[in-house]
């Protein structure tokens, strides 16, 4: 299972000719591909193959080194009769349920832990966090970011379930306070991704004036989510 997110640009470019949905669509079909065929592979190497794969498809004509070229979050997860991988990288995030209904989540929580100071502005973000030791990190151009993921392997009788979501999804947990991940689960299971989409809607559009949950933010973020039961 494969979820992606695709950092939105600023409006001074990305030093790219590419879109950012061009970079997604091309770093998950490498990634599907290579999940398949690449089993004797760790899912970190996997991702590091995906973006060198991508990245050489326009390095050529494009400036790969700038700190906006176009990137993506990324949450990972590969199966098979005996084990559960995984791998998170930023700020999407995975909810793992075990056969006695507990839910893990799994964060790379390095861009939540950076002093609110720090994230200002963009130049502030580009030029001292993003992809940086310290920072946070993302699937750009450099395949050496895939080891920064955060990664596992579990026994494939200790999921029971699983979700992926990106950070437009997980607003309702973890802007909006409306559950904590068990519940988000939960509304998932039992009433679907678009349900949950749909409530994140809700709230983002009864917050668009007082912004008391929202602040600076965009009233709208992409919101995905993916379920599966294994």
């Amino acid at each position: 299972m494969i979820v992606l997110d695709g950092v939105t640009p600023p409006s001074g470019g990305t030093g790219c000719l590419h879109s950012v949905p061009w970079f997604t669509a091309r770093l998950g079909g490498a990634l599907t591909e290579l999940t398949v065929s690449g089993r004797d592979l760790t899912l970190s190497e996997i991702l590091a193959r995906a973006i060198r794969r991508t990245a050489d498809v326009h390095a050529d004509t494009c400036e790969l080194s700038h700190p906006r070229t176009p990137q993506a979050t990324v949450a990972l997860t590969r199966w098979s009769a005996t084990e559960v991988e995984y791998l998170v990288l930023s700020d999407a995030a995975l909810l793992l349920r075990g056969p006695d209904g507990t839910v893990t989540p799994v964060l790379d929580d390095r861009l939540a832990r950076l002093p609110r100071s720090a994230l200002a502005t963009d130049a502030l973000v580009d030029a001292n966090l993003r992809n940086k030791e310290g920072g946070f990190f993302t699937a750009a151009a450099d395949p050496a970011v895939a080891a920064r993921g955060v990664t596992g392997t579990l026994p494939r009788q200790e999921v029971r379930a699983l979700a992926a979501l990106t950070d437009g999804a997980t607003r309702w947990t973890e802007t909006f306070r409306e559950g904590d991940w068990t519940a988000l689960f939960d509304l998932v299971a039992k009433e679907g991704a678009r349900s949950l989409v749909e409530r994140v809607r809700e709230l983002e559009t009864a917050d668009r004036e007082e912004r008391a949950f929202l602040g600076r933010g965009k009233t709208h973020d992409d919101a995905t989510v993916a379920y599966v039961e294994l």
